[in-house]
């Protein structure tokens, strides 16, 4: 779908991300709007929230050139699940060995990609992935990923990764068998994660395993203390500077002795940055319902309705701008009938075919989680601001 915006209403500069207004321009929709500055604001936020805590960029959440470079310009570091995020990486001058491979468990050619490279530190969580290590990356630097609590998260997290406080002693004790280096621990408390407190259960955890290898001869350099920070959707989040108490209350509270600290974010920093632009396709009565159609769904860049069971309440506006709200269910463009992106959320009376409708918080896990099933169209990414 085109659209130009000359015939939308202009907005101030200092506008919610949630009010696109490009006047003159004309995109193709759907399309991911960020703001550079926005996502500058959020990373200096962060950081000041955690001095001495290096931020390393999930960049799974929004691996856009343009949102890496402005992250890399302002001093952030960044978080790899594979190789090839590493090549985007490189091909923008970040030296490898400031990047941190925390996927548990990677391809074989992966890790020797990686090595070649000139990264050198690997999350693990189990003795076969040691053994992998050991012979793709001799001598690397390993650290592994504790299993904690996430019942406070919003995105809830499957189990699929980390181990018990015991295993970890063993597989560290095992890395040293294997040539390796026992460089660390890292944790992640779960995405969209709503209690502070969640870290310092965390890092209470990994200072018990601390105190246990140091007890054995082996002192560990690093606490990776993972992601999870939340972006505001409908609601409120707490202020990422209480975060940053908690955190740092609870690692002058637990940890043996001093290491070199690291969070993984990726949500925080992108996410409140980003509004899909999305063009209603057609209405539909059913049941007593209206189900409004847009050019977006679950598939091709609003997969997180899927996976939160439509739990992400994200904040919607529309170009009618009618103070008159219907209830709708907002569905996306494919025929697979779970490709709905939010239920009973309120948008301008009469909203029909040809208006547009703007879904904020969107700026991560959209379009690097999108697909042209069906032959829906993935949202292309343009950003605006210089960060």
């Amino acid at each position: 779908m085109t659209t130009t915006y000359a015939a939308i209403r202009s907005r101030a500069d200092h506008a919610p991300a949630t009010a696109p207004a490009w006047p003159g321009l004309t995109v193709a929709t759907p399309y991911l709007r960020m703001r550079l500055d926005a996502v500058t604001d959020a990373y200096r936020k962060l950081a000041a929230a955690l001095p001495g805590v290096r931020v390393h960029y999930a960049m799974k959440c929004n691996p856009d050139p343009e949102v890496l470079r402005v992250l890399q310009r302002a001093g952030c570091s960044f978080e790899i699940a594979s190789a090839p995020e590493l090549d985007v990486l490189r091909s923008l001058g970040v030296p490898p060995h400031e990047v941190l491979f925390s996927n548990p468990v990677k391809p074989i050619d992966h890790v020797r990609r990686a090595w070649a490279a000139g990264l050198d530190r690997f999350a693990v969580d189990s003795g076969a992935e040691i053994e992998k290590i050991a012979a793709a990356a001799p001598g690397a630097k390993v650290y592994v990923r504790l299993a904690v609590a996430n019942g406070a998260s919003q995105v809830a997290s499957e189990g699929k990764f980390g181990v018990d406080a015991d295993t970890a002693v063993r597989l560290l004790h095992q890395a040293v068998r294997f040539g390796l280096e026992p460089y660390g621990l890292t944790f992640h408390v779960g995405s969209q994660m709503l209690d502070p407190g969640a870290w310092e259960r965390a890092i209470d955890l990994s200072a018990g395993v601390m105190r246990t290898l140091d007890a054995d001869g082996i002192r560990l350099t690093m606490l990776d203390m993972g992601g999870g920070f939340p972006a505001r959707y409908d609601a409120d989040v707490p202020p990422i500077a209480a975060y940053g108490a908690r955190i740092l209350a609870a690692i002058r509270t637990h940890l043996p002795y001093p290491v070199a600290l690291a969070v993984e974010p990726g949500r925080a920093l992108v996410a409140e940055a980003g509004v899909m632009v999305a063009e209603v396709i057609g209405t539909a009565e059913r049941a007593g319902r209206t189900w409004v159609h847009l050019d977006v769904g679950a598939f091709n860049g609003m997969m997180e309705a899927l996976e939160t069971q439509n739990g992400l309440r994200f904040p919607i506006r529309d170009s009618r701008d009618d103070p008159r709200r219907s209830l709708v269910h907002l569905t996306g463009p494919s025929c697979d009938s779970q490709d709905t992106i939010l239920y009973d959320v309120a948008v301008s009376h009469g909203i029909r075919a040809g208006d547009q409708v703007y879904i904020g918080t969107a700026g991560a896990y959209t379009t690097s989680y999108a697909s042209s099933f069906n032959g829906f169209d993935v949202p292309r990414t343009h950003c605006v601001g210089r960060g």
